[in-house]
């Protein structure tokens, strides 16, 4: 693909479909609960019979109006609904009740960071709400299919970007910042596996230097990151084979084989005229007016950006231990809580915290495939533990164990320690005693350490800390050894 990239360079936008974790549907009362007994969080309305009337649930539009307001969208004062009529088997009425022309949202962007810390704004066209679609399951069956319509009527709400992104890893880091807000905002839970937060990415490809677009295919439900770099990646690959063979790209459809890693046309692309919009007749227009648009910028939470600055400036933690504490919501805030119980707060132990979290604690969720809500040890267990280490009463190796022992056992640290007589020596004259047979059992390695030969330091404090059974504070043992080998 390097090769290709010389000559050509991909144009992708994104849909990003994300379900909004509001209790009830978006027109009905009925239950948006996953893993509902199939067809029982059913109605009339959602089911489309004849005569019922759509009624808009109103923490759907709180939802999507903080998903503007964080995205630095443009709010229209009045919106309305739309009828998208095509025919899916698992779409009962026949049509989607969905916004065009009027996004509720629009003209906004995001602001994202690179590996190489470059910068890119990436525009968003619009985000708009509609109902989701049941689901078709073809498991059973080589000629038949069954449905579940519990998620018909589910709220939606989609992110339309501009064709902004020229990589796949503005595409993943851009599809990454969207998913880190929605889960911030408390809207979506950020779950692609199960179906919460889909992707569909659209992609041409030009040659390098040109302006004009390339004809664009779609790639639908993309349903984790891996396979929105892979899809595109494939799908740029054939588009490239496509046009150096000299044959024309077609506005297509495409779908994605994640197993042999290869996009296929799945029909024509549709036209905005193919499915008939029209103005919902059963809905009122959305009106948002100063007082309400106020009341949700006072609802809005700590976004990731702001507290990246906050934990700079209150925690004064490295920006590499920010950027993965703040990546996941539930994680900062599990930090904040160990920090928060911390008998001395300093630079140093919160460093120490972020040390343990960052090794420890996220070494222990995916070794167990475990989240944080299931972790048994308790952020006052974690602080405990780092007020042994800033006391300078265990050092950072013994930490680790320590931390280990109190997974494995439940024990609480002031325990381990004391029943594995743990406590760190800090005793001068105890240190001294240790260094000097050490010396003297090692005289060739310390005169050629004393002569200028430094990796030998290593092998000494080593063979030092293995004499105190590791419970030597090294720092004092470093301190001293200098001291002891010049004289």
């Amino acid at each position: 693909m390097k090769e290709i990239l010389q000559k050509y360079e991909p144009v992708i936008g994104l849909e990003i479909h994300a379900q909004m974790k509001t209790k009830t549907k978006a027109f009905c009362r009925c239950s948006t609960e996953f893993n509902a007994p199939s067809n029982s969080n059913v109605c009339p309305v959602c089911l489309g019979h004849p005569g019922v009337l759509p009624v808009l649930n109103e923490e759907l539009v709180n939802f999507i109006l903080k998903m503007g307001l964080a995205t630095n969208c443009k709010i229209k004062e009045r919106s309305i609904f739309a009828r998208k009529n095509y025919f899916y088997p698992d779409l009962s009425k026949g049509y989607q009740i969905t916004q065009f022309e009027t996004p509720i949202c629009y003209g906004g962007y995001l602001d994202i960071e690179l590996k190489d810390d470059t910068k890119r704004k990436i525009g968003i066209t619009r985000i708009h709400m509609e109902e989701d679609a049941g689901k078709s399951i073809h498991d059973f069956s080589d000629d038949e299919s069954l449905i579940d319509f519990n998620r018909c009527g589910v709220p939606l709400i989609e992110i339309v970007s501009e064709p902004d992104i020229r990589t796949i890893e503005e595409a993943t880091t851009y599809l990454n910042k969207v998913k880190q807000l929605l889960v911030y905002l408390e809207i979506n839970d950020g779950n692609m596996e199960e179906g919460s937060l889909r992707c569909d990415a659209n992609i041409s490809i030009r040659k390098k230097g040109e302006e004009k677009f390339g004809t664009r295919t779609e790639i639908k439900n993309l349903n984790s990151f891996r396979n929105v770099a892979d899809a595109l990646e494939a799908e740029f690959n054939r588009q490239y084979e496509v046009i150096e063979s000299g044959d024309k790209v077609y506005y297509t459809t495409m779908t994605y084989d994640a197993t042999l890693k290869k996009t296929s046309p799945l029909r024509s692309k549709e036209e905005a005229h193919d499915y008939r919009y029209f103005p919902e007749p059963d809905l009122v227009y959305v009106e948002v007016n100063e007082n309400k648009l106020e009341s949700i910028k006072n609802e809005l939470p700590e976004l990731p950006e702001e507290k990246k600055l906050r934990f700079k400036k209150d925690y004064l933690l490295p920006d590499y231990d920010i950027n993965i504490l703040v990546q996941d919501k539930e994680l900062s805030n599990f930090y904040e809580q160990v920090t928060s119980n911390l008998a001395t707060k300093n630079e140093k132990t919160f460093k120490t915290s972020s040390n343990i979290i960052l090794s420890e604690v996220l070494r222990v969720l995916n070794d167990e495939k475990i989240d944080l809500k299931n972790l048994k040890l308790k952020p006052v267990n974690i602080s405990e533990l780092i007020g042994f280490v800033s006391r300078n009463e265990i050092n950072n190796n013994t930490a680790k164990d320590v931390f280990n022992e109190m997974f494995t056992t439940g024990k609480n640290a002031s325990e381990i320690i004391k029943e594995k007589n743990l406590i760190q020596v800090s005793d001068d004259n105890l240190i001294i005693e240790i260094i000097n047979k050490i010396i003297l059992e090692n005289k060739s390695e310390a005169d050629r350490y004393k002569s200028g030969e430094s990796k030998l330091k290593g092998v000494l404090v080593g063979k030092i800390m293995k004499e105190s059974k590791g419970k030597a504070n090294p720092q004092k043992v470093n301190e001293l050894l200098d001291k002891l080998i010049e004289n």
